[in-house]
C-alpha cells in the first residue's frame, strides 16, 4: 500500500474575473510583467508595448494562468512616482495584451486605488496591492464596487523604507494577525473573492521568509487561496552567493518548497519551469 503523503489541503476556490470564473482547484501561475524601466530582475525588463505584448504571448504559451502588471517598483529602496506615470506604463500594455489574446486574465499591481479603477476599466480582472489596503484608504471599497478578486498582501512599512521595519517576535502569527484583520475589513468593504499573500521580501529578511516558508500551512487554515511570490527574490540569489539572472533553480526549489505547503498560486518570472515544479509536485503529492 502507497503511504499517503501528509500535505496540507489547499483552498478551492472559484474567482470571479469580470464574469469569467478562474478556478482554484490546483495550483495557479501568475506570469510577472514589470513595466519598469528599474526592475531588480533585468531579464524581465522590456522596451516598448510589442516587447510586453511578446513577453505576455510566450508566457501564456508557456502555460500561465493569468498575467500581473505593475508600472510601479516596489523592490526594497525604490521611489514612488505618481498615479498618472503609472497610469501611462500600464494602460498602453494592458489595452494591447488584452487586444492580441483574447480572453486573458490580467491583475493590476498596484496600490493606488485610482490606477486599480482605470487598469480594470482598460481590461484587468484583479487587484495586487503589496500594501493591504494601508497606502490608500480608498483602496478596498473601491475593488470592492469593481466586483474584481483581492490578492491581500503583508507588508511591513513601505518600500522605501519596509527592510528597516524589519522587526517580529513571532513573524508568522503577525502576519496571521494581519491576514485576520484585513479580511474582514476586506468582507465588510464588500469584497468577495480574496487571495493571501504573506509578502516575501516586503519588510523581511532572508529567515523571516524561510520561517514563513516553513511555516506556510499555518495560512491554509483560514480557507483562502495562498499566492506566493519568491521569485528570483535576494532571499534566494543572497544566499547562494549569485545574482537574480542566475536564481532560477534557486526559485524552483524555493516554488516547490511552497507548493508542498500549501500555496495556490505562484507569482513569477519563468513560466514554464513553475508549471513543471507544479506538475511534479502534484504526481508526487499523487
Amino acid at each position: 500500500m502507497d503511504k499517503v503523503k501528509n500535505t496540507p489541503k489547499r483552498a478551492i476556490a472559484a474567482l470571479n474575473c469580470r464574469g469569467r470564473l478562474l478556478l482554484v482547484d490546483k495550483p495557479l501561475v501568475m506570469g510577472i510583467i514589470n513595466v519598469t524601466p528599474d526592475s531588480f530582475y533585468q531579464g524581465n525588463s522590456r522596451r516598448n508595448t510589442d516587447d510586453y505584448v511578446s513577453q505576455a504571448m510566450e508566457m501564456c504559451n508557456d502555460g500561465a494562468d493569468l498575467l500581473d502588471i505593475g508600472g510601479q517598483s516596489t523592490r526594497p529602496g525604490s521611489d514612488r512616482i505618481s498615479t498618472e506615470e503609472e497610469l501611462s506604463r500600464v494602460l498602453p500594455v494592458i489595452k494591447a495584451i488584452v487586444e492580441k489574446i483574447p480572453g486573458v486574465i490580467i491583475s493590476i499591481d498596484t496600490y493606488h486605488s485610482g490606477v486599480a479603477e482605470a487598469a480594470v476599466f482598460a481590461g484587468a480582472s484583479m487587484v495586487n496591492d503589496i500594501s493591504g489596503g494601508e497606502m490608500d484608504t480608498r483602496m478596498l471599497s473601491v475593488v470592492a464596487g469593481l466586483e474584481v478578486p483581492y490578492v491581500l498582501m503583508h507588508m511591513k512599512g513601505r518600500p522605501e523604507d519596509m527592510q528597516q521595519q524589519a522587526g517580529y517576535e513571532n513573524i508568522s502569527l503577525e502576519v496571521m494577525d494581519f491576514f485576520i484583520r484585513k479580511t474582514d475589513a476586506c468582507r465588510k468593504a464588500g469584497i468577495k473573492d480574496i487571495i493571501l499573500d504573506p509578502g516575501f521580501g516586503f519588510g523581511k529578511h532572508a529567515h523571516h521568509n524561510f520561517s514563513l516558508l516553513a511555516q506556510l500551512e499555518l495560512f491554509t487554515f483560514l480557507d483562502l487561496p495562498i499566492l506566493c511570490g519568491l521569485s528570483r527574490k535576494s532571499t534566494i540569489y543572497k544566499t547562494l552567493g549569485i545574482t537574480p539572472e542566475e536564481a532560477l533553480n534557486g526559485t524552483t526549489v524555493m516554488n516547490t518548497i511552497a507548493l508542498l505547503n500549501g500555496a495556490s498560486i505562484l507569482r513569477v518570472h519563468d513560466v514554464k519551469e513553475a508549471k513543471q515544479a507544479i506538475l511534479l509536485t502534484e504526481a508526487y503529492k499523487g
